[in-house]
């Protein structure tokens, strides 16, 4: 199962609200969806963006892949960099453990 972060739109015409949600790639764009994450408002000024930080980072840790968009929203966040200092930290840890 190929698992996504992705936008969910919601709102209503020509004023977009969307949900960040974590969801099988297969599901439609506003369908079916696994967990709800957070939501991005782009109308405000400026853009309104919650996301939990901690599921974000399970979910990355599980294995789903973030949208271009929403790599973005979470890059602005710092949530990607903790992800990826995580993940750094660990590989450091094993190839000491090894030697």
């Amino acid at each position: 199962m190929a698992v996504k972060i992705r936008l969910k739109r919601m709102g209503a015409k020509k004023s977009p609200f969307y949900r960040i949600v974590v969801a099988d790639s297969r599901f439609p764009r506003d369908g079916r969806f696994i967990e709800e994450i957070g939501y991005y408002n782009p109308i405000k000024s400026p853009a309104v963006v919650k996301v939990d930080k901690e599921l974000a980072k399970k979910w990355l840790n599980i294995g789903a892949m973030p949208t271009d968009t929403v790599r973005d929203i979470l890059s602005k966040e710092g949530i990607m960099k903790e992800f990826h200092d995580e993940k750094m930290a660990k590989k450091a840890n094993k190839s000491k453990a090894g030697k």
